[in-house]
């Protein structure tokens, strides 16, 4: 299989002349409207990295996305986040490229340093979710967002004096935090897709404490489930709190301690063995948590069997 090389851009003057776009008015944050990108030739058989924030909509994409191992048509705004240093990949259609419309707002790190957004910007997880866990907006929140990518192009295109940089900066802070609601709002809408992965999750743990994986790989990590559900760890974990109220290690000690329920009140074997059996290096470290899920000692559980 061919290995795909890797493209970084560096700035955004860099990433206006790559696309055939002129120059920018601003040389931390631009605005750029896709009907007016001319696409590298090449830019599908490499894999891309920005120096610099990305968030983008698409719209009108006439096609299928892929989430996790269901499709679905979409032809309204799509939402992607792009942090710098995140590796990705941009699949193209000569035909889907043709209707491709939106707009591209994207910020350089330079831009917001020593302001309190330079720090609080990583703490939107959208950052760090997957291409196919985009944000899929409705026609009343499209025109929300696309009102504050107005406000902040108008901004930047006019006379530049020392407010300007702290108006912009309250845009994009606006635009996160619509960008948080919406997500929100798709945890709890696409119920179908998201029932799919609670029942994908809840066989999945079956599974692995089924095959006895805990004594040869240790406890199931947040990692390892979010890779055998093609779902990244942060999508997972904000869309589980969302719909249970828990996180997915939360999911994970509840499904450990129904198990080990199980053995202490069906089998003869011991808090070690048992203990060893479900993935710990050291007992106590079971018994602890058994302690602290069910206010009683694995020894006192079993004992209330007899």
């Amino acid at each position: 299989m061919e290995q795909r090389i890797t493209k970084r851009i560096k700035t955004i003057t860099e990433f206006h002349r790559s696309r055939g776009l002129p120059h920018p008015e601003h040389p931390l944050v631009s605005v750029v409207d896709y009907s007016t990108v001319i696409r590298p030739e090449d830019i599908g058989e490499a894999n891309w990295v920005f120096d610099f924030y990305m968030i983008s909509l698409k719209i009108g994409i006439n096609g299928q996305l892929k989430y996790g191992q269901l499709e679905y048509d979409f032809d309204e705004g799509t939402m992607f986040f792009i942090s710098p240093n995140q590796v990705f990949r941009i699949e193209t259609e000569p035909a889907l490229q043709e209707k491709q419309s939106g707009w591209m707002l994207l910020i350089h790190p330079d831009f917001l340093w020593n302001t309190p957004l330079a720090k609080e910007i990583r703490q939107y997880d959208f950052f760090d979710y997957s291409v196919h866990e985009a944000l899929f907006l409705s026609k009343k929140e499209e025109k929300t967002i696309n009102e504050i990518i107005e406000n902040i192009e108008q901004e930047y295109r006019a006379t530049l004096d020392k407010f300007s940089q702290n108006i912009i900066i309250s845009h994009i802070e606006t635009l996160l935090n619509y960008s948080e609601r919406f997500y929100e709002r798709q945890f709890i809408t696409r119920k179908i897709i998201n029932h799919h992965v609670l029942n994908r999750l809840e066989e999945v743990l079956n599974e692995y404490f089924n095959d006895n994986a805990p004594v040869s790989k240790g406890l199931p990590t947040v990692q390892y489930i979010a890779q055998k559900l093609n779902i990244s760890p942060n999508y997972l974990s904000r869309m589980l709190t969302t719909l249970t109220g828990q996180s997915t290690q939360q999911l994970i000690q509840d499904k450990l301690i129904e198990k080990a329920k199980e053995k202490l009140s069906t089998t003869d074997e011991s808090i070690s063995e048992i203990a060893y059996d479900l993935g710990f290096e050291h007992p106590q470290s079971f018994t602890k948590l058994f302690k602290n899920k069910t206010n009683l000692s694995p020894l006192k559980f079993r004992n209330s069997f007899h």
